[in-house]
């Protein structure tokens, strides 16, 4: 209980949990609010594992390095990192098939009118060609191709942003290191107890195998999917989604790395799920994702293994996971954040993007004192937003499929889908729009590369395409395309521009 006249302030944050989230999360805090004279303690044991297999990111991790303070080239030598300028699709749509989503625009918008609308009127047009010839990292990703973009917003190289592919198992320790720096006190133990306060329900402490106690003022759950403090402790409850996103185990197993160096993660589409393909430095990251209802464990990972490009480097290791939600990731004076939050599979490499979204939107919100109901509520509201419509988003990708090869994917092209998913495929479908939203990852070109990558194409345009010519906008459809190859046959190899940037740990 505080004694003084006003709520206790906060000023001792513990972590519990190491690991990408937790490091993360101690970076984050000590690095935006250390200077502020907040306390941050992390508590990990080194007997218990780290999941660390989420190697593939979006851009804004980018974003989350450069605001701590994070040096570029000694993270990418640090990691074993590679770029990232988008996802490869194969056999989503049929068998065959592949497109990329890529981490940028389709063409330039013209009179307020999407790219792509354009593109639908005049797809069958001499020299007009595919939707993907209009994207630049997409071009770059065929070529084995990067650099930075450009920061003059005329230009095409500046329709794009990057992400990185990592050794996770290295992240962790390189946070770590960031961390301490900057403050942040490393407890080494095993928590045995969890100890409630009587009167709020608060958590008032942990006890560690030895018997240390260690207090807090607000707790961070990063241990995984078990949940020690935001499950086992304050008993949140956790909302299942399997009816839509019905995998629940991955295998994975890192093999040397073959042929040239590409910038970009692959998902390749299997009988019962999909598997991964993440290129770092000095090896390459494999993965089966899949549904134990469609298929065995044991012809999972001989699926993988039969698939792998070069020799393995380890055992196949097996995951088991529910996706879904916890009910409140902020739950009294516990926030959790990475796997003990919810878990969506890592189709579209959300993991550390929902880790990144936690810590900012705590930076956001975070509360001055214990009396903060207000922060918490909103801090849930816009989590809840973001699991939403990344939950929505990975839906589509098995859903709009036209393959019935397998019960897996009968089940998931005929299944009923969320409401909210169900009335933006049907806006496309008429009018060729994405409704678009204002908190929530992925925006209107992530959705375009995905519904035309799978084969639905809208049945109209929008009538503003018609204020101009036909023969006008062919001719700037295909310069445009002549421009987008262009400008990528100028940019350097992947490898060669980690090489030439001091960015590699070891000559590739």
């Amino acid at each position: 209980m505080n004694s003084g006249a006003g709520p206790k302030r906060i000023e001792n944050v513990v972590v519990v949990g190491g690991g990408t989230a937790g490091w993360m999360t101690a970076a984050g805090l000590a690095s935006m609010l250390g200077s502020t004279g907040l306390s941050v303690t992390l508590v990990e044991s080194e007997a218990i594992g780290i999941v660390g297999v989420g190697e593939a990111t979006l851009p804004h991790i980018k974003f989350f390095n450069d605001t701590i303070g994070v040096d570029e080239a000694e993270f990418m030598r640090a990691t074993n990192a590679t770029f990232k300028l988008g996802i490869e699709f194969v056999n989503w749509g049929r068998k065959g098939d592949s497109y990329i989503h890529p981490f940028g625009e389709f063409g330039l918008p013209n009179e307020g009118v999407a790219f792509h609308q354009y593109w639908r009127k005049f797809a069958d047009a001499p020299g007009v060609g595919p939707l993907e010839d209009y994207s630049l990292p997409v071009v770059a990703c065929r070529g084995a191709k990067f650099q930075p973009p450009s920061d003059d917003p005329r230009s095409v190289l500046s329709t794009y942003r990057y992400a990185y592919q990592f050794d996770a198992l290295k992240y962790a320790p390189f946070m770590r290191t960031h961390a301490e720096a900057r403050g942040v006190s490393r407890v080494e133990g095993k928590v045995v107890d969890v100890v409630l306060d009587g009167e709020s329900g608060d958590i008032g402490s942990i006890t560690l195998e030895d018997g240390q106690s260690i207090s807090g003022d607000l707790f961070i759950d990063c241990t995984g999917f078990f949940g020690l403090l935001i499950e086992q402790a304050l008993q949140t409850g956790y909302d299942e989604w399997t009816k839509w996103l019905p995998c629940d185990r991955a295998v994975a197993v890192p093999c040397e790395h073959m042929g040239p160096l590409l910038p970009y993660t692959r998902a390749t589409a299997e009988e019962a799920g999909w598997r991964w393909r993440i290129p770092l430095q000095h090896r390459t990251g494999n993965g089966h994702v899949y549904s134990s209802a469609f298929i065995s464990d044991d012809d999972a990972q001989e699926t993988l293994v039969r698939n792998l490009e070069g020799p393995a480097l380890a055992d196949p290791r097996l995951l088991r996971f529910v996706t879904g939600k916890r009910r409140k990731l902020w739950n009294r004076n516990c926030v959790a954040v990475g796997l003990s939050g919810g878990f969506l599979e890592p189709l579209e490499s959300t993991s550390i993007y929902l880790i990144q979204e936690g810590i900012t939107k705590l930076l956001e919100l975070f509360p001055v004192d214990a009396e903060n109901n207000v922060e918490r509520e909103e801090y849930n509201r816009r989590m809840d937003l973001e699991f939403d419509r990344i939950r929505d988003f990975l839906i589509l990708h098995y859903h709009a499929t036209e393959r019935d090869d397998s019960e897996f994917w009968n089940y998931m092209r005929t299944m009923n889908v969320p409401d909210t998913l169900k009335e933006r495929m049907e806006l496309f479908a008429a009018t060729g729009h994405v409704s678009s939203y204002d908190h929530g990852l992925f925006l209107i070109p992530s959705w375009i590369a995905v519904l035309i990558g799978q084969r639905r194409l809208p049945d109209a345009y929008d009538l503003r395409v018609n204020q101009a010519s036909d023969s006008d906008v062919a001719a700037q459809l295909s310069g445009l395309r002549r421009h987008m190859a262009k400008a990528v046959a100028s940019m350097s190899g992947h490898a060669d521009y980690l090489t030439k940037n001091a960015m590699i740990e070891r000559a590739l």
